[in-house]
């Protein structure tokens, strides 16, 4: 029994292991193609660059919370009981379970995205006044809320089943086809026919519903691909369980509302931001509207796209996580969760935070490559890449708190953390200016963090210690890689100008790769990597002649 629970925790965590290298290519393939297209479509843009980009954050926002709410959550919920019903050898009511979801899906995109459309207008306020430009770029966005329900569904459905690379390509193949819209009209408008700039940001924004066909598409041909696999599962399905469509709508719903809230958690707290940054900032300094606008874009969308890439792999991560704690909670196996949220927690750390310190090292030269030289920015996106460790962090714990189906605790912590968010952003703003919504948001979500990593330590006797002794370790070759980064940049400055978008993008090069090979070298040396990534990852390094 012992070599069998031995056995089963090591397929777990390969498993884990597996799952997150999917989610992560898929989640840092397609942010970093995200992030890339911005480099011509921000020089296509000039001199509307950051008022255009703050139309798209704002957009944005709502677009998000609308796909949520379009969703209701159900992606995950389905991932989440059909992971829970194969567990149980019920894969025929997993299926079941899809096909009701994916009718839903089709019902509740079509009213979302009339709502969307029809409420654009009172909508497209910035906490000051309503802008018709915002109206437009937000009722484009509309249209993929009609599509993106379908292709959630379908990931969640391929996730419940631990299998992640469906997921991890059509987030991809989305995301590429997305960027190929937006560069190709941008240039036609902006260069070609030298018209208007918000014509280039709606079809930018257009670009949504054109990457969720393709995303779609990709998905339906694996599950065709898998048509023989998958039958052959539900045919010799236990069949011991019988669930109504009523019931399975019960479910679905019961756990839905809770992801819409939790899900939708970072976009409250931008929410937050873009109804109040606007008239504080305009009550404490004197300074014009498109100034403010421009302020407000530099860190909600231009710090924020970059971040982003390296809290998508907390995100890649917390998905990979849901599907793994669900199938331990069905059978109460504690030691199996806490062994799961462990080797979670490590994992995340063991990524995010070299990459959140390599970040900030290099956040001058990243900014100036993708936006032009901005001192500000550049200062914003230093500051910001930290911001990222608790945004990555918030998002991991949510998704552990999900699987274990403590959504209603997830759900107080959430407001908790919103309230001291929203009681102290004015304070946070008048201090420190630009960087007072990034202060407050922080403040809020450590507040979360705290409660969370307390819950998990008393109610599933997760091992705080071990993750504590591995963040102290990741923390401190972070930290040598940080200084001795700086300290080659500082060398670089003497040759190269980061001012200048080719020669920072040499200093970025150079200094990633020195980076990289610090943190690498320290951790595996230290043991670090062998110990979190599992044994796997050991014949890959004997073959780099970097263990014997």
């Amino acid at each position: 029994m012992m070599k069998e629970n031995k056995l089963t925790e090591q397929n777990s965590h390969d498993t884990f292991i597996r799952g997150s290298a999917w989610m992560t290519f898929g989640s840092i393939t397609s942010r970093i193609l995200g992030a890339l297209y911005i480099i011509p479509w921000f020089i296509w843009m000039e001199p509307y660059g950051n008022i255009a980009n703050a139309l798209t954050a704002r957009s944005y926002n709502i677009y998000s919370i609308f796909i949520l709410i379009s969703t209701a959550g159900i992606p995950g919920a389905v991932a989440k009981q059909v992971a829970k019903y194969n567990a149980l050898n019920e894969y025929g009511v997993g299926r079941k379970l899809f096909r009701r979801g994916l009718a839903l899906m089709v019902m509740l995109g079509i009213v979302s995205a009339a709502i969307m459309y029809l409420a654009a207008p009172f909508l497209a306020s910035n906490g000051s006044r309503s802008d018709p430009r915002q109206v437009a770029v937000m009722r484009s966005l509309s249209y993929a809320i009609l599509i993106i329900p379908v292709l959630s569904i379908m990931r969640g459905y391929f996730q419940g089943y631990a299998d992640m690379m469906p997921s991890a390509m059509s987030q991809f193949v989305e995301q590429l086809a997305r960027v190929i819209w937006m560069l190709l009209t941008a240039f036609i408008i902006m260069q070609v026919q030298h018209g208007s700039f918000v014509d280039a940001v709606v079809q930018s924004n257009l670009a949504a519903a054109i990457g969720a066909i393709f995303g779609i598409a990709i998905l339906v041909w694996f599950l065709l691909s898998r048509r023989q696999k998958l039958n052959y599962l539900v045919e010799n399905s236990a069949n011991e369980i019988q669930v109504s469509t009523i019931s399975l709508f019960g479910e679905i719903i019961e756990q839905a509302i809770p992801f819409i809230i939790i899900d939708a958690g970072i976009q409250l707290f931008y929410l937050v931001d873009q109804y109040t940054f606007h008239p504080i900032i305009a009550s404490v300094m004197n300074a014009n509207y498109n100034t403010i606008e421009t302020w407000y874009a530099l860190f909600a969308l231009n710090a924020n796209k970059l971040i982003m890439i390296i809290v998508s792999l907390a995100s890649a991560m917390a998905v990979t996580a849901i599907p793994l704690l669900s199938a331990a909670h069905a059978k109460h196996n504690i030691h199996e969760i806490s062994e799961q949220v462990s080797n979670t927690l490590d994992l995340f750390l063991f990524v995010m935070i070299p990459a959140a310190f390599g970040m900030a090292a290099i956040a001058t030269p990243v900014y100036t490559i993708f936006y032009g030289f901005d001192q500000l920015g550049s200062n914003i996106l230093y500051f910001s890449s930290f911001t990222s460790i608790t945004l990555g962090l918030f998002t991991v714990l949510m998704a552990i708190l999900q699987g274990l189906s403590e959504n209603n605790l997830a759900i107080k912590y959430l407001i908790l953390g919103i309230v001291i968010k929203l009681l102290i952003q004015y304070p946070m703003i008048y201090l420190f200016k630009v960087f007072g919504p990034l202060v407050a948001t922080n403040v809020g979500m450590l507040a979360i963090i705290y409660l969370a990593l307390k819950h998990l330590r008393v109610s599933y006797h997760f091992n705080l210690d071990r993750t504590s002794r591995r963040f102290i370790g990741i923390t401190s070759f972070s930290l040598i890689m940080f200084a001795l980064v700086l300290l080659l940049q500082k060398g670089l400055g003497n040759f190269l100008n980061p001012a200048k978008r080719w020669q920072a993008l040499a200093i970025v090069f150079i200094s990633v790769i020195a980076g990289g090979l610090v943190y690498g070298f320290a951790a595996i040396k230290s043991n670090l990597a062998q110990k979190i990534l599992g044994d796997k990852i050991i014949p890959i390094l004997r073959k780099l002649h970097l263990k014997a």
